[in-house]
């Protein structure tokens, strides 16, 4: 797929950005050779390929669910200044 410099300009006029010529030409030169991959790419012959969710064919170990802390509710809204009802009550920030 062919890109040039007056696409850039143009893409850099409506995004209200200044570039300079050879910005410009870098970046033509950047996003025609991304485009020249993507072509290569597209390419490639997947027809006999299954798609993948992962692309290691692994199995994640879990660990049984324990709990391994106290629950220190009480404790913590004891430090709160004010609560009600197992809730934080914080000052109205809007109105």
């Amino acid at each position: 797929m062919a890109f040039d410099k007056s696409e850039v300009e143009k893409i850099a006029h409506l995004a209200r950005l200044h570039i300079s010529e050879s910005e410009a030409d870098e970046v033509t030169s950047r996003i025609t050779d991304i485009l020249a991959l993507i072509d290569e790419m597209q390419s490639v012959d997947t027809d006999s390929i299954e798609p993948l969710s992962h692309p290691l064919d692994v199995v994640q170990r879990l660990r049984t669910d324990e709990v391994t802390e106290q629950n220190q509710r009480e404790k913590l809204q004891a430090l709160a200044p004010d609560n009600q009802d197992g809730l934080y009550l914080v000052p109205k920030v809007l109105e």
